[in-house]
């Protein structure tokens, strides 16, 4: 690392040291011994909000890690999650002769690039900030990039590379791997976010995907006033999609507003594979004619056809309620271990469907699948690959959308009906019915088969000439882990019984000799023993339930109820 990024580490890591410390003692009290402890869900409230004023401290890079984690709630506990989606809101905007600098570095003069020009920012992000300008006598928006970003952006890279070692013995396995990939994952969007040609291009891609669809309106780009740093957009104003009053207001069905914002993801994803990553609410807007508009294609990504392909098996087999189904596609898609107890899985996903469907769930089945996942929490198998981890954003965020413009929305129904209306729900059914046939006429070549085969086994069978091999297959180690421990109870066993002989033999120095090997040994065995312990997070589904655990959770204290749950 440079110098600056060595100076850059120190301060980060000022910033993070009270909580590094937390996580630490809860693994051992007393830091290098002692008893793991119980955190409440008050304390992970406590330390999520220091958490989030360090990321502000910190400034743009950490503010836009924030927001990446706040949607990924295979790293974070609820409680985190529910502080850092503050972060869009909390971002000041750069001082405008910074900003003025930049524009005229791209443009040449600010009265020669734009007829007229608003200096007060309509919208601060935390790599860039948009301004309403006059240019050819219309009304545009001018997105540039904040000042300085860039090198700063490298050098908190660095430092994000250079810590994330040093943060693994924090966190459980699962944890570690949702880590890495987020890392990964914040590199390439951070930078990509930066890069406006790249935005400008996705931006028209996107746009020609929707040329016929009048239910929604994506801005158009001003080329000549467009550079890698600057970009310039067509004005269209709007009402904030969260805003629910005042879309009430205008007379727009909020029912049909939510179906159609869950539809064109469905499009984007699925058909296109191409789509906007970032729909929070600041992003989305409704027109007084009920249009739904988007902003900002900064953060926007692309879906390949395999995982486009599995999305829709996913989909159609929770329309189908086929709980195997949904378990092979999470597997064959990466985000599920083939190891995982498919039962327990299987328990939870019908609790998800169920939860998603709106079903009245009892409170003892909610509590039973909670403990069997807690009987297996750091060994959790639920995985985020980084070719989904921006589709799993767009899931997550678009449904808080959707249940704060209805309540009562039905995604299901809606994914399904979409399926329906393009084929796919049909195709699956020739499918089914098309691989069902094969298997008959697989087994009736086989049953033709299989005597001429019986007969030679059974008479090698016969002449003791059979030989059977078998291969034991431990991916795990456990047979290692096992001999491991044999030994380290052997040796301790031994140093026991040598460290009594010679106390008898008044060999005392000896003794004090072997006694420390034992010692030694013994804490040996006890740590293979032990489970790692971290920041512990449970399997949350939907944005919408982890909400309402967080409104009922002070009326399910009394009872230590616990509910299953899942914007930037």
């Amino acid at each position: 690392m440079t110098l600056r990024a060595y100076r850059r580490f120190f301060v980060v890591a000022w910033q993070f040291l009270p909580l590094l410390v937390a996580f630490a003692r809860d693994r051992r009290r007393f830091l290098v011994f002692g008893t793991a402890r119980d955190v409440s869900s008050e304390q992970r409230r406590q330390r999520a909000q220091t958490l989030l004023d360090s990321l502000l401290t910190l400034g743009p890079t950490f503010i836009k890690l924030g927001q990446l984690l706040s949607t990924r709630p295979d790293v974070l506990p609820p409680e985190y999650i529910g502080e850092l989606t503050q972060l869009q809101d909390r971002v000041p905007p750069a001082p405008w002769p910074d900003a003025k600098d930049v524009i005229e570095e791209e443009l040449g003069p600010l009265e020669d690039a734009y007829d007229n020009f608003d200096t007060e920012s309509i919208s601060g992000a935390s790599l860039g900030q948009v301004y309403v300008a006059e240019y050819d006598d219309e009304t545009v928006a001018v997105k540039v990039r904040r000042p300085g970003i860039e090198s700063l952006v490298r050098t908190d890279l660095r430092v994000i590379k250079f810590s994330l070692p040093l943060l693994m013995p924090f966190v459980d396995q699962a944890q570690a791997f949702s880590l890495e990939t987020l890392a990964d994952e914040f590199s390439t969007v951070i930078r990509q976010e930066m890069d406006y040609h790249r935005e400008a291009t996705m931006l028209r891609e996107i746009q020609e995907n929707f040329t016929d669809d009048t239910d929604i309106l994506i801005p158009s780009v001003v080329d000549e006033r467009s550079t890698g740093r600057i970009l310039t957009m067509e004005y269209v104003g709007g009402t904030k999609i969260s805003e629910v009053d005042d879309i009430d207001a205008l007379g727009v069905d909020r029912t049909q507003l939510a179906k159609t914002l869950q539809e064109v993801y469905l499009q984007m994803i699925v058909i296109d594979g191409v789509f906007h990553a970032d729909p929070h609410p600041g992003n989305l807007a409704v027109k007084p004619d009920g249009t739904l508009v988007f902003y900002d294609f900064g953060m926007s990504g692309r879906v390949d056809s395999f995982v486009q392909n599995r999305i829709v098996d996913f989909y159609i087999a929770i329309a189908n309620q086929d709980i195997d189904g949904i378990l092979d596609a999470l597997i064959e898609m990466g985000t599920l271990s083939p190891e995982a107890d498919r039962q327990v899985m299987a328990n939870v996903m019908e609790l998800a469907i169920a939860d998603a469907r709106g079903e009245d769930i009892e409170q003892y089945r909610v509590q039973q699948i909670v403990g069997q996942v807690e009987d297996t929490i750091y060994e959790f198998p639920l995985r985020l690959p980084p070719n989904l981890a921006l589709v799993l954003r767009v899931a997550t965020v678009v449904e808080g959308v959707c249940v704060t413009l209805d309540p009562n929305f039905d995604f299901i129904a809606v994914a399904t009906e979409f399926l329906r209306e393009q084929g796919y729900l049909q195709a699956s059914a020739r499918q089914f019915v098309e691989e069902r046939v094969d298997e008959v006429d697989q087994a009736v070549r086989s049953s033709i088969r299989l005597p001429p085969k019986l007969e030679q086994t059974l008479d090698r069978v016969d002449r003791d000439s059979l030989v059977v091999q078998a291969e034991l297959n431990d991916p795990d180690g456990v047979f290692d882990r096992l001999a491991k421990r044999l030994v380290l109870g052997m040796g301790l066993t031994v140093g026991l019984l040598s460290t009594v002989l010679l106390y008898i033999a008044d060999d005392a120095l000896g003794a004090l000799v072997v006694a420390a090997i034992s010692c030694v040994i013994g804490v040996l065995l006890y740590r293979s023993f032990r489970k790692r312990r971290g920041i512990r997070a449970r399997p949350q589904f939907t944005r919408q339930s982890m909400r309402q655990q967080r409104e009922d959770e002070s009326g399910m204290n009394s009872d230590s109820s616990i509910s299953l749950s899942r914007e930037d």
